[in-house]
């Protein structure tokens, strides 16, 4: 079927944080096909236009994943992941984790998945249980009544350089402490209907988000360069967190995967058909 200016062939979410800048910023500047409708938007946003059908596949949250495993599968060979460290993702707080209970932290409205983390993190791994709030940092004009700040993305690099609270948790490194495994942020899941009817249009795709990271990953100093500035952040230390970051879906980081999944079923907090993973691709 031929598209039209309103009849978009494939409707993709793409996060436009700094840390998908070697896909996106080479996807940008490379990829003509207008036909593929790219909307904009946190993983929060991405997610739920996912769900309701607005986007055909797109980089979202891994818990919308778990929440709606039946409507989707996952893209193979991507995700944005760590092993270890992530460096934008933190919780940023006044007080050592282990002394959160009854305490109030803001959580951020941007992710899903880090939100669902952090509260693992905190309450099965530290046994603590704090008081939540959902909302935005950079939106409130005092955070003197919080203890605790969970930030992730841009946001995250910003409050990390300001360097205001004593502790800074990397949920990345503290979930690989506890677990032995690497962690998974987003993954690229697209919708099993789009899979069934649209499916040389789903490697097509594929093979162009896959083209794009590996064309970024082979040029950040120069991705570096161009996206430093909207933190902003000397281009070393940009490098420095782009050269860190992972995009791969490898055997470890699907079980880690899996073992998230796992503990969120435990919680009531994802479907039990989240597992085993519906890889494509």
């Amino acid at each position: 079927m031929a598209a039209t200016a309103s009849q978009p062939t494939a409707r993709i979410g793409m996060v436009n944080f700094l840390n998908t800048a070697p896909l996106y910023e080479v996807w940008k500047r490379t990829v003509f096909r207008p036909e593929w409708q790219v909307t904009e938007a946190p993983p929060s946003t991405l997610n739920r236009l996912l769900h309701q059908g607005a986007l055909d596949l797109g980089f979202i949250s891994s818990h919308e994943y778990a929440l709606h495993p039946e409507e989707y599968k996952i893209l193979g060979n991507l995700s944005i992941s760590a092993s270890g460290k992530v460096g934008s993702v933190f919780l940023f707080s006044r007080l050592a984790p282990a002394e959160l209970d009854a305490r109030l932290v803001l959580l951020s409205s941007h992710s899903q998945t880090s939100v669902h983390l952090i509260k693992i993190i905190l309450e099965k791994f530290y046994r603590v249980q704090p008081r939540y709030e959902t909302g935005l940092a950079t939106e409130r004009a005092d955070l003197s009544g919080f203890d605790a700040v969970l930030s992730i993305g841009d946001e995250a690099l910003l409050l990390a350089k300001e360097g205001r609270y004593p502790h800074q948790l990397d949920l990345g490194e503290a979930w690989q402490r506890e677990t032995g495994l690497p962690f998974v942020f987003a993954v690229w899941a697209v919708r099993e209907a789009f899979c069934r009817n649209e499916p040389d249009q789903m490697v097509a795709i594929h093979h162009e988000l896959l083209r794009c990271l590996d064309e970024g990953r082979r040029n950040l100093w120069e991705i570096s360069r161009s996206v430093a500035p909207r933190i902003p952040m000397a281009v070393e230390a940009c490098h420095a967190y782009l050269s860190g970051m992972e995009y791969d879906l490898e055997p470890r980081k699907q079980e880690g995967l899996a073992l998230f999944y796992r503990y969120l079923i435990e919680r009531g907090e994802a479907s039990p058909a989240a597992v085993p993973l519906k890889i494509c691709g």
